[in-house]
């Protein structure tokens, strides 16, 4: 019998984050008073500016193919937030818009990867990550971190981890699902490292808008004699609540830049022109307010986890996540059921007592769970409650 399925498909493990949700959507249909503290997609509404500019490009017949890597009117504006923000030089040309910054990962590991080539992820990370690498022929490397060095890559993990075979570096900042930002003289201690290794460096910077009272920099701008093999990834999901508007780009070379859009071209074609409408607009349209909302839930909730026996939580800088280590619960029971491993604490806290959360092993952290508060600070209470009830439960 023909084997319907290709091996690379076989290989692919499913989205922990997506799973969850998934699970919790179906009790909350159920019935279920279960607060969602899983999903990483803000409870804010799009800017209207940028909604309205979508609907005006359909009203307006705004709805034919663009250039594969996007209208030039986006990457212009782009370039200029790069500029503005960031103080990086880049060119139209250089831009590739795709529909979503996952999309924009995925075009940037089919475009660099041969099979076997090595890219350097550190953990914990975000699930997609590994499983993009893999499909693209790749290894990823794991470089493991963890609260004593805030969640951060060190040099030292860095170049003991380089070989021969190292295509790419792989960091994300502010991270997911730590909430860790490196800040300039890490970053440049990172790049130091990499100076006289031939290698690309990806940075994956969707949660650059949000940091909580730190100055947020980007690699090429800490590193800039690494620009020219530094692909800058970033979007419009977390930042402007733009996640089902599917907009992403990147920022690199120009060679790399053309061999992304032919890539593109072949596959999806052009991001939606609905969406990039959109995107002109949201520039514009950033509201800061969401940022103070965000930095409110952020300290209730690690103030309230640090209150509770058996939780450890680091206060993260930047997205809008916190990591709690979980690893105290261990071997306690809940009504018969021994809690062994992260993935336990997180089923039992989800069908008991209805908070889910995402355990930390689909980020390569496997004594801790991941908490989104981009949910209402009545919802982040709530659930502050319900986890002290499960763990007095298992007996702190």
């Amino acid at each position: 019998m023909v084997q319907r399925l290709s091996q690379r498909v076989q290989q692919i493990a499913p989205s922990a984050t997506m799973s969850v949700d998934a699970k919790t959507k179906a009790l909350l249909q159920a019935g279920q008073p279960v607060v969602n503290m899983s999903v990483g997609e803000p409870d804010f509404d799009t800017p209207v500016a940028a909604a309205f500019a979508g609907v005006q490009a359909i009203v307006n017949g705004n709805t034919r193919y663009t250039a594969a890597a996007g209208t030039v009117e986006l990457r212009r504006a782009i370039a200029e937030k790069l500029a503005r923000e960031n103080g990086l030089a880049y060119t139209p040309n250089q831009i590739v818009v795709s529909s979503g910054a996952k999309h924009t990962l995925y075009n940037i590991f089919m475009s660099i990867l041969d099979p076997g080539d090595e890219v350097i992820v550190p953990a914990p990370y975000w699930v997609s990550y590994p499983e993009q690498i893999r499909l693209a022929g790749g290894v990823p490397v794991v470089v493991e971190s963890d609260e004593s060095t805030g969640f951060k890559m060190t040099p030292e993990r860095l170049a003991a981890a380089l070989t021969k075979k190292t295509k790419a570096v792989l960091l994300n900042s502010p991270n997911n699902p730590t909430g860790a930002v490196y800040n300039a003289s890490e970053l440049r201690a990172l790049g130091d490292v990499l100076q006289n290794h031939d290698c690309l460096i990806v940075t994956d910077e969707i949660y650059e808008k949000l940091v909580y009272g730190v100055e947020y920099t980007s690699f090429a701008a800490a590193c800039p004699d690494l620009m020219d093999r530094t692909l800058l990834v970033n979007g419009f999901s977390k930042a402007f609540a733009m996640t089902g508007w599917r907009l992403g780009y990147v920022a690199c070379a120009e060679d790399l830049a053309t061999a992304m859009a032919s890539l593109q071209s072949h596959g999806t074609g052009s991001p939606s022109t609905m969406s990039q409408a959109a995107g002109l607009a949201a520039f514009a349209a950033f509201n800061s307010d969401v940022v103070s909302a965000f930095w409110r839930r952020r300290d209730v909730l690690v103030a309230g986890l640090r209150n509770i026996a058996g939780i450890e939580c680091e206060l993260p800088d930047g997205a809008f996540y916190v990591f709690p280590n979980v690893r105290a619960a261990f071997g306690r029971a809940y009504e018969g059921r021994v809690i062994g491993n992260a993935l336990d604490y997180a089923e039992v806290l989800l069908e008991k007592h209805w908070v889910a959360t995402v355990p930390g092993d689909a980020f390569g952290a496997p004594n801790n769970i991941r908490l989104s508060y981009a949910t209402s600070l009545q919802n982040v209470e709530e659930a502050l409650r319900r986890i002290q009830d499960f763990h007095r439960v298992l007996g702190f």
